[in-house]
């Protein structure tokens, strides 16, 4: 007997996560006979839950605030990207019962940025999870040098120095470095109730992308300046989809429906 594809996110708090439309949407397209579920878990018992992970007979749960590190010492096996990264946002159940901790946002990221991000500088802002995943994903992309900009100057450079690529840390008022080819802002700066991120743009090439992680609300500030200049954009819903197509094939060992994307995104704006 085939067991259903079960699968879920663990957070606190986590009735605000998108995962399960997606996920499910997904599960319908393929006609495949499974679930995907919010598990609220408090940090005291994160360690409890994810050791019953084998016993719900899940396949497997993604990670959001604030477990994405805290899961790591919990964890069988922690491959090698999520390790560089420092951060788990997907965790899969082996055949064997054994728990492997992974991190889906490279894709998310390169997977909308990769020519952007190939040969050319990449800007960053920010310096925390999302951050480390950017990080990541300009040394793995290929970007010929990365520039931080963020609050947090010590982290900044603790990030910066991680990948070994050139560039630096500019302040927030700095120009945008010349020739930079992806913009990427990292934190919660234009989201619903913040304050909205603010840069000068006028430095950008026309070929340069402008990517905010930010999906509520979909059009930010910062991608709304972008679009008046006429600069190619991308947006946090994006990121979104891609990380949870990768976190799918790891599930279910299937890939996701991509053909339907548009159709998801519209059902994730509503």
């Amino acid at each position: 007997m085939i067991e259903p594809a079960v699968a879920g996110v663990i957070g606190w708090p986590i009735k605000h996560s998108k995962s399960p439309l997606i996920h499910r949407f997904w599960l319908a397209k393929l006609g495949m006979d499974g679930d995907y579920s919010r598990f609220p878990v408090a940090p005291e018992r994160l360690g409890e839950f994810l050791k019953a992970l084998p016993a719900m007979g899940l396949r497997g749960v993604n990670v959001t605030i604030p477990h994405k590190l805290a899961v790591m010492a919990h964890l069988d096996h922690v491959d090698d990207a999520a390790r560089a990264i420092g951060a788990v946002n997907t965790i899969v159940v082996t055949e064997d019962g054994q728990t492997s901790g992974h991190n889906t946002d490279i894709d998310g990221i390169i997977g909308p940025a990769g020519s952007a991000i190939n040969g050319r500088p990449m800007l960053l802002i920010g310096s925390g999870g999302a951050a480390r995943a950017a990080a990541a994903a300009a040394r793995v992309g290929g970007a010929s040098a990365l520039w931080i900009m963020a609050r947090d100057r010590d982290a900044a450079t603790a990030l910066h120095a991680s990948t070994g690529l050139t560039g630096g840390i500019v302040a927030m008022t700095d120009p945008i470095p010349a020739d930079t080819g992806l913009v990427f802002n990292a934190t919660s700066l234009g989201m619903a109730g913040q304050p909205p991120l603010t840069l000068d743009l006028s430095g950008l090439s026309a070929d340069a992308v402008v990517f905010d992680a930010v999906y509520v609300p979909l059009e930010t500030p910062l991608l709304a300046a972008a679009r008046a200049r006429g600069l190619a954009t991308i947006d946090g819903l994006a990121m979104l989809i891609g990380q949870a197509a990768t976190a799918f094939r790891l599930f279910h060992g299937s890939d996701a429906p991509r053909e339907h994307d548009a159709e998801l995104k519209a059902l994730l704006t509503i």
